[in-house]
């Protein structure tokens, strides 16, 4: 079990100190030529195993190939060497007035803790390796959130502290699965930025390959949780599944007192932590109706998983409850 005061919770965040063998990938020390970018956008949309037949959730081949896949769709790109293109005062402003870089900041920070903390429990080599590196780009995140915010002069409040996991298997849970939601939506609302013009095309590519490691983060996490569903004794699974459960009851009901504008304290806030959900007036110049939401939210969600193995696993829970809601709407 991992204490909250453990020292990592009040130092510099390192992945190497909560997961000692983990290597840090390699970074390109200045801007990357445009086909290297190219390459590199390619390569962390595509990957095909190249294993035979089926990948059963809980063998050595699906945790091997679901490793390797994370490993080899890795984006190289470093958030320091990031040209924030210049932008007209409007969108300036515009940027600054949506209600989502606190909460933005504060998930990335509390996600790459958590993930590491669960790595560090993680036994086997291959998995613990994935899962630190989740960890690592989730730090890579922030840095991305914090560095634009300096760009162009987004006002941030002070960061809390972020204690180290004392159930580092819930805490993993509850961000892995509250990630499927968020960017369940996130790939809609992005694609509707994109088409609506508010934001010029260059900051929209800027944070394109964030995205895309968010559906690698959640497609890594859905197999994590097939191979060690798998891999329980039927006692201990049984304990899992009611924890399962008992992270989807809590993250409907926090999204429910995030609709409401309150927090999980009962106190009103100030920022829109439920902006995947209800964010399409902020991203675009013309009203937006819930089923077309839904719609370009299942097609984005389908596009960016289209390149990786079938075999593989993704998330299902949203996609079919949208689906559903769209059929309830034909009637």
């Amino acid at each position: 079990m991992l204490e909250t005061h453990d020292p990592c919770s009040r130092s510099p965040f390192s992945i190497e100190t909560l997961v000692p063998d983990f290597v840090p990938p390699e970074l390109p020390a200045t801007f990357s030529s445009p086909d290297a970018v190219a390459t590199a956008d390619r390569s962390s949309r595509h990957w095909t195993s190249e294993s035979a037949g089926a990948l059963h959730p809980g063998t050595e081949t699906h945790k091997r190939d679901v490793c390797r896949m994370f490993r080899e769709t890795f984006n190289p790109y470093r958030p320091s060497v990031i040209d924030w293109p210049r932008l007209p005062a409007e969108t300036v402003a515009r940027l600054q007035a949506l209600p989502i870089w606190d909460i933005a900041v504060q998930t990335e920070g509390k996600a790459r803790l958590r993930m590491a903390a669960y790595a560090r429990l993680v036994k086997d080599p291959d998995m613990r390796s994935a899962i630190a590196l989740n960890a690592w780009e989730e730090n890579r995140h922030k840095q991305v959130l914090s560095k634009m915010v300096q760009a162009y002069g987004i006002p941030l409040v002070s960061e809390p502290s972020y204690p180290v996991p004392r159930d580092a298997e819930w805490e993993y849970l509850l961000t892995g699965y509250s990630e499927c939601i968020d960017s369940f939506f996130a790939f809609g609302l992005f694609e509707m930025a994109r088409r609506s013009g508010l934001f010029p095309p260059e900051l929209v590519e800027t944070f394109e390959p964030v995205m895309q490691d968010e559906c690698r983060h959640i497609l890594l996490f859905a197999n994590w949780v097939a191979w060690h569903r798998a891999n329980l004794p039927w006692w201990r699974r049984a304990h899992f599944e009611v924890k399962v459960l008992a992270v989807w009851i809590f993250l409907a009901w926090e999204r429910i007192g995030m609709a409401r504008g309150i927090d999980a304290n009962g106190n009103e806030t100030l920022q829109d932590n439920n902006f995947t959900l209800n964010g399409s007036k902020a991203v675009s110049d013309r009203e937006i109706n819930i089923r077309e939401l839904m719609t370009v939210c299942l097609y984005e969600n389908d596009r960016r998983f289209a390149g990786y193995d079938p075999r593989l696993l993704r998330p299902t829970t949203m996609p079919r409850l949208v689906r559903l809601a769209l059929r309830l709407f034909k009637r």
